[in-house]
């Protein structure tokens, strides 16, 4: 008899460990969530992350505080959030860089933007524009390809650093036109887009936000979006592809991801509180200001799908740059 009283404690006792984790989805949120942004304080990633995380707490019914966790091109954050606990308590407002771009760009980095992490939402884009200095005598893409292959090696293009998405914007763009414009790399968009209004450099690709002040002042001139489709911000600007440079795409795309092994219904659940968030009209006008084009996708596999996509892509423009970093 008492071996049996034994057998059933034994039982019991792992039926409540194996409920556990059913009972903690339910009930999930029952705790602040934070969201780690791998860039400073105050850029437009940041501002986003704020933007979406102060309309969350109304469909999750706890707080979402951004913690930044910048340094190494988005990789210390992005490492932080993989090594995570996976329980739907840390996410990661993710950007081309350390969910694309850096995998092929460093040396060695300790995730995998496929395999680290569990998709949860596609948020957006923003769209960069190629403009050029008003000296150029291009009117278009056209125009400014035919100028560069009548005149090899006189126009050049400044990025924001080595491995920028300015800069693998730059090898994109000659490797689909056949020109062969120079990279110039500076230490940050502000001293480029100085040089640039200076005539020291021809072009720059260059977020839609930044660009639009010296657009207007025709202190530089915009030859084409960078996206699939035209920039809500630039409607009356062509995007690069359908003015000939066929399959050229280029933004900074973000979405939100939770460690690898989070709970689908977690997942679900945090996939529903975004899409929600995403809807309501003073959000939306307030990531439109901030220069978001919102995504079609809106599902985890979506995300996942796309972000596989977005590393093949990436791979093979970081590797013909011959960029790579520590």
């Amino acid at each position: 008899m008492k071996l049996w009283h034994r057998v059933a404690a034994i039982a019991a006792c792992s039926l409540c460990v194996s409920a556990t984790p059913a009972f903690a989805q339910k009930d999930y949120p029952s705790k602040p969530i934070m969201m780690v942004v791998t860039y400073p304080p105050g850029g437009p990633t940041d501002a986003m992350a704020r933007t979406l995380a102060a309309a969350l707490k109304t469909s999750l019914g706890q707080p979402v505080i951004v913690e930044n966790r910048a340094g190494a091109g988005g990789n210390i954050g992005a490492e932080a959030v993989a090594r995570a606990e996976p329980d739907g308590y840390t996410l990661m407002f993710g950007t081309s860089a350390p969910l694309a771009i850096n995998v092929s760009l460093y040396r060695k980095i300790n995730y995998d933007p496929v395999k680290s992490f569990a998709p949860v939402i596609q948020i957006g884009q923003l769209p960069n524009v190629l403009v050029v200095n008003p000296s150029i005598p291009a009117k278009n893409v056209s125009e400014l390809i035919a100028y560069g292959k009548a005149h090899p090696g006189k126009l050049s293009y400044a990025s924001s650093g080595n491995g920028a998405s300015s800069h693998l914007a730059g090898v994109l763009f000659n490797n689909l036109a056949g020109t062969d414009f120079q990279h110039v790399p500076y230490k940050g968009t502000g001293p480029a887009l100085n040089d640039l209004l200076g005539g020291q450099v021809s072009m720059t690709f260059t977020d839609v936000l930044t660009a639009m002040p010296f657009i207007k002042s025709g202190k530089v001139r915009a030859l084409g979006v960078t996206t699939k489709a035209r920039s809500q911000a630039l409607p009356d600007v062509p995007t690069v592809a359908e003015q000939g440079v066929n399959g050229f795409d280029v933004s900074v795309f973000f979405g939100v991801v939770a460690p690898a092994g989070t709970p689908a219904p977690v997942i679900a659940k945090l996939n529903h509180a975004f899409a929600e968030a995403l809807q309501k009209p003073e959000v939306r006008k307030t990531l439109l200001a901030q220069g978001l084009e919102f995504a079609p996708s809106t599902t985890p596999e979506q995300l996942g799908g796309f972000v596989k996509s977005e590393v093949t892509k990436w791979r093979t423009v970081v590797q013909k740059s011959g960029a790579q970093l520590d």
